[in-house]
């Protein structure tokens, strides 16, 4: 009875030392390498879900970053380089945005509401089901985008230049470019 006992207890202390090895395994597989939200920012930066909010950020290249689910409220990106990022779920929610370039980045699902994003360039961007409520697009460029379902409602797109690179938006183009 003893052997068997004891036979117990070394497959519970070896079961209990493979289980906190596992463990170890895990919480040390964090994924691949990724910049902290602190680090500074620069091309090809992976801030996934970081928070920006009321931050002035103008000028700055993220070029190809990986900013998905990033949230820039109430920033000032005016003039941010963001060609070719990653930006799906992204929120700019009552920022500024002012010249700055979202050229071929992927914006489904972002959110602009309120925002300020005149002289933007938007230039071949997937825009699917992003969001500009009330946002100021007065001179952004539009040409080559994806607009489809998105939210344009109450949007100023005076003088902005229209998917087809030809069509400037005229006066009174609020919510449609006319």
């Amino acid at each position: 009875m003893t052997r068997q006992t004891d036979s117990r207890s070394f497959l519970r202390r070896s079961l209990t030392v493979s289980l906190l090895a596992l463990a170890a395994v895990i919480a040390a597989d964090t994924g691949p390498a990724r910049a902290g939200c602190s680090d500074p920012g620069r091309p090809g930066v992976n801030w996934v879900g970081c928070f920006f909010d009321g931050r002035p950020m103008q000028g700055m290249s993220l070029t190809g970053g990986r900013l998905r689910d990033a949230s820039f409220t109430r920033a000032d990106v005016t003039g941010t380089d963001f060609s070719g990022a990653d930006l799906r779920g992204a929120k700019f929610v009552s920022g500024k945005a002012e010249a700055a370039i979202f050229a071929e980045a992927d914006l489904q699902s972002a959110d602009f509401t309120r925002s300020k994003a005149a002289r933007a360039d938007f230039t071949g961007a997937d825009l699917r089901r992003a969001r500009f409520y009330r946002a100021d697009l007065r001179g952004a460029d539009f040409t080559g985008a994806n607009l489809t379902g998105a939210d344009l409602y109450d949007a100023d797109l005076e003088g902005a230049v229209w998917v087809d690179g030809t069509t400037r938006c005229a006066e009174g183009s609020v919510g449609q470019c006319r």
